[in-house]
């Protein structure tokens, strides 16, 4: 039972992530005209938080491995919280920027230690489950995000926005500390982990180019969706906080259902690397619908689109990210989910910064061209490439 108690205050974990991140694209009209920014200027805001976000990225895993989830996971929800809340005392592009890059150096270790955390309390069989529900919180985080900040912003201003919304994370922190503990498949161990040995190996490197291909179509949807409902639908604040948050909705239930499906292909017979890799192929399957959003003639069959590729997106990323706890031992799974989540984050701030150019110089339709063939080319390497074990690496369950 305690198993199902500690999926949900990691789901909870991820929504108040990505609401906190979330908050700056569903205000960014208030806040660009409040200090005077550009879209160039708020790509590149937007850009030190993924620069900053991969660089931590890449280390949040192993500082989680060597600090235990508990404590790892507590660091990282502090320090991001705080972050958030400076976002309210920004003065101009700069000062918004730093806040920026530290939000992106803290909120990366969650992911990690959430993974670490399902190793640790779920069996191989139900870690796509545990992943998929935690990582639901990220699509129930954006979509609370649109009518929460809108409302904050409408009500308040946008710096109170962020002063409620990161003060959330420090609420969350004493349940964390309060409920949990190492999870009863533990391996006892006086290994460590050897960031190195894992960077070097064909299983991350390969994990590291699927998330460099793939994340940054999320990280396209979450920063620059409400913009674009903006710009090319001609949506207002209000409209924004109304409709924006209806594709996240279908994220939930993707990332649910990608954990299970492969559950249910195990339970079928078939091993895990297959299992995987066929609910993968399925979410991929779903992507290159989003060529067809630009060109919807209304506003709402363009969300409709967007609700697609976020399901599919979602369970893509519910096996990938479950694969480093197949392809790792336990005292290595955060640092191998951490330095494939760099892949995804630097493959985010690059797209980031050609989004900006892009939309600023001609529009939004050759993004969402891109948007919908980069899933199915980190598929076709996942499926040729990575060899998943028959019977998983079960280190953890001694």
């Amino acid at each position: 039972m305690k198993r199902w108690v500690i999926a949900g205050l990691l789901l909870l974990v991820t929504m108040i992530n990505y609401t906190d991140r979330m908050t700056l694209s569903v205000l960014v009209g208030d806040i660009r005209a409040n200090l005077s920014l550009s879209e160039t200027d708020y790509s590149q805001v937007i850009s030190l938080f993924l620069v900053a976000y991969a660089i931590m990225y890449a280390g949040s895993g192993y500082i989680v491995d060597r600090l235990g989830t508990r404590l790892g996971m507590a660091f990282f929800v502090f320090t991001w919280s705080i972050s958030q809340m400076l976002h309210g005392a920004a003065r101009g592009k700069w000062g918004l920027g730093l806040c920026r890059f530290f939000l992106g150096l803290t909120e990366p270790g969650s992911f990690p230690a959430a993974t670490k955390a399902v190793g640790e309390w779920f069996s191989p069989a139900e870690r796509g489950i545990g992943v998929g529900i935690f990582n639901a919180g990220s699509s129930l985080g954006a979509a609370v995000a649109a009518p929460l900040a809108a409302w904050l912003g409408i009500r308040y201003g946008w710096r109170a926005a962020f002063v409620f919304t990161g003060a959330l994370g420090l609420v969350w922190l004493l349940l964390w500390l309060t409920i949990y503990s190492p999870g009863p498949i533990v391996h006892k161990t006086n290994e460590r982990a050897n960031w190195r040995r894992v960077l070097a190996s064909r299983e991350c490197l390969l994990l590291i180019l699927a998330r460099f291909l793939s994340d940054p179509v999320i990280y396209f949807i979450v920063f620059w969706f409400p913009a674009y409902l903006a710009k090319e639908r001609g949506f207002d604040l209000k409209k924004i906080g109304e409709f924006a948050w209806i594709p996240y909705v279908f994220g939930d239930v993707g990332y649910v259902f990608g954990g299970w499906l492969s559950s249910r292909f195990m339970k079928l017979g078939k091993n895990v690397g297959k299992s995987r890799k066929i609910a993968m192929g399925l979410g991929a399957a779903l992507l290159p619908l989003a060529i067809f959003a630009p060109l919807a003639p209304t506003a709402s069959i363009a969300i409709a689109v967007t609700c697609v590729i976020v399901l599919g997106h979602a369970i893509w990323i519910a096996n990938l990210m479950t694969l480093p706890t197949d392809l790792f031992p336990p005292w290595e799974v955060g640092t191998a989910a951490g330095l494939s989540g760099m892949g995804g984050a630097i493959g985010g701030a690059l797209a980031n910064l050609a989004t900006g150019y892009v939309v600023s110089h001609y529009a939004y339709m050759p993004m969402f061209i891109w948007a919908g063939v980069m899933h199915p080319l980190a598929f076709l390497l996942i499926w040729r490439y990575l060899s998943v074990p028959e019977v998983v690496n079960n280190h953890s369950l001694q």
